[in-house]
């Protein structure tokens, strides 16, 4: 019922990659693959960290707090806490990008500063579903913030972002936890997005199916070599982060167990697109000034 999701853009420096999202319309909220994966995660959310997952849940869903629960959990909070810090260090407008399932109740219940701007990419029938549950039950996005959605089967993702107000020019914070992802092309487009529009020195992090790594350098390899080559590929100096050690900043302890997810936090080296474009733009005029100036001297 649905074929496989591409994360698609057209950015200048790849060539265009085909958008291969489509979502039929006979689909229901029972047979909705994106839908239902959504809910599971936002089931694994105990109240006392997101105040809002009951809402997507049914009263008759059995909640799993064994070791899938808990280190989806910890992940969680560790996203939440590097956004928050992360953000209360810019100056001025605060750019959040959020790559979710479409049920991230974040901007409703982290405490944003002011002048936050949060765009949420995620499938537009869940982030809908969603959004008609939060409002059912009051939730609000915090004073002077404004939450705006990128619908993920949007052909072309970069120019959506700044038709809405991302200003490539300015800092950023990129988090991913939840997107769909079915093929390293996918992730591949995602990396290739923040990379030419968060500015030098931005954060981009959250968790990855770890079967990504196997499918880009095969089981023998090891996870760390194949995510420090992909990312550096795109401008990114990356680190991979123990669950186990986030745990236990937390207080928490974490068993071994079957969760095959990858955390990681990841720092732009690279220019965006459009600090590139202001730099050449002003070696362009300091050009013609000399040029100007030149011929004055003739």
């Amino acid at each position: 019922s649905i074929a496989p999701l591409l994360f698609s853009n057209t950015h200048s420096k790849k060539k265009k990659l085909r958008n291969g999202c489509s979502i039929r319309a006979e689909l229901s909220d029972d047979n909705d693959p994106l839908l239902q994966a959504a809910i599971n995660s936002a089931s694994l959310h105990p109240l006392f960290i997101d105040p809002y997952a009951g809402c997507f849940v049914s009263t008759h869903t059995q909640m799993d707090m064994e070791t899938k629960a808990k280190q989806y959990c910890i992940a969680t909070k560790f996203i939440d806490d590097k956004l928050l810090s992360t953000v209360n260090h810019m100056d001025g407008l605060k750019q959040v990008v959020l790559l979710s399932d479409g049920m991230d109740t974040r901007p409703y219940r982290l405490n944003w500063p002011s002048s936050t701007i949060m765009f949420d990419i995620s499938p537009l029938r869940v982030f809908q579903k969603a959004a008609e549950k939060l409002d059912g039950v009051g939730a609000k996005i915090p004073q002077r913030c404004l939450f705006l959605h990128v619908p993920l089967e949007t052909p072309n993702i970069q120019e959506t972002l700044v038709t809405k107000g991302f200003n490539g020019t300015r800092p950023s914070v990129w988090a991913i936890q939840g997107l769909p992802l079915m093929t390293l092309v996918s992730f591949e487009e995602i990396l290739l997005t923040v990379s030419g529009m968060a500015m030098k020195g931005c954060l981009f992090f959250g968790e990855l199916p770890a079967w990504l790594a196997e499918t880009g350098i095969g089981n023998k390899s090891s996870m760390k070599k194949w995510i420090n080559n992909i990312f550096m590929s795109y401008g990114f100096k990356v680190d991979m982060i123990s669950y186990n050690e986030v745990a236990k900043r937390l207080g928490k302890v974490v068993k071994p167990g079957d969760y095959e997810k990858i955390l990681f936090v990841a720092e732009q080296l690279r220019c965006s697109d459009d600090q590139m474009e202001t730099w050449r733009k002003e070696l362009q005029r300091v050009d013609e000034d000399g040029d100007e100036e030149g011929f004055e001297d003739l």
